[in-house]
């Protein structure tokens, strides 16, 4: 009696599911393999092909994958300096980290647009100190920037919740039997933290990887994403088709991505479970 409560417990989910994810995919399936005529075509999917989408789509993969980059080099010295002072998930120091996650996303990149263009706050600050002012605005590093600062919290929780819990015997273990830091940081909390890395990862290049606010604003609208090129095919040619067409292949890459990060990550954890045993 009790499983069949439970069971229904889950309705109100499997209700949300469907109707915003598994109908809205239908729509783009049927959109995507169907031409303007309402006939089969594999045309839309093809369009990928075209020079423009070719262009769009790896630079979209380029500036995910330097964004994500980024972002764990950030995030990762981050969490070794909060595990090692023992911050809590609830102090100040995370709640400075998880603040800027409270505003809204394209407040945030505004901020950045002004902070970015040419008499914004930063060539004003060059301006006083006597340096010449940097082209920032509408360039791939622009965009860069808005990314990182906007995905930056989804590496940095996962990293801090994985490193965190790490037992201290084991680093303890690892010191007592000659491992010095770089050791002891490659050959032990690096493996055991592969599960929070790979979270971090698939949250910040996923996202990085379809936006188009982010390179729109910061971009000027002249660099031109995969995101920005299926946002323009249905809100400003109204082609569903081809955009559906497009949206598809591009999930395809954000599930060859995912699977590609996952497939290193059980390689890792193997590897690890091999590593640290002493």
């Amino acid at each position: 009696m009790k499983s069949k409560n439970a069971r229904w417990l889950a309705a109100p989910y499997i209700i949300w599911m469907i109707g915003f994810i598994v109908i809205p995919l239908f729509v783009i399936l049927c959109y995507g393999f169907v031409n303007s005529r309402g006939y089969f075509t594999f045309a839309n999917v093809l369009a990928i092909g075209r020079r423009e989408h070719l262009k769009a789509l790896g630079l979209s993969i380029f500036l995910a994958a330097i964004s994500t980059l980024i972002c764990f080099l950030l995030a990762y010295p981050l969490g070794l300096i909060l595990r090692a002072r023992n911050v809590g998930a609830g102090s100040f120091i995370t709640f400075i980290f998880i603040l800027p996650m409270w505003m809204n996303f394209l407040l945030r990149t505004l901020a950045w647009q002004t902070l970015l263009e040419r008499k914004g706050v930063i060539n004003a600050v060059l301006t006083a100190l006597h340096l010449p002012n940097q082209h920032l605005i509408n360039t791939p590093a622009a965009i860069v920037f808005g990314m990182v600062y906007n995905y930056l919290p989804f590496m940095i929780l996962p990293v801090y919740n994985a490193l965190v819990k790490i037992d201290d015997n084991t680093i303890n273990a690892a010191r007592d039997l000659g491992a010095n830091f770089w050791q002891t940081l490659l050959r032990v909390i690096l493996p055991l933290s592969v599960p929070g890395i790979v979270s971090g990862i698939t949250m910040v290049f996923v996202p990085a990887l379809t936006t188009f606010v982010v390179s729109d604003l910061l971009g000027g609208g002249k660099i031109l994403l995969i995101g920005n090129v299926i946002e323009q095919e249905f809100m400003r040619t109204s082609d569903w088709n081809l955009g559906s067409g497009l949206s598809l292949v591009l999930m395809v890459f954000v599930i060859l991505s995912m699977l590609l990060v996952n497939h290193f990550d059980e390689q890792s954890t193997g590897v690890s479970g091999r590593r640290t045993m002493f």
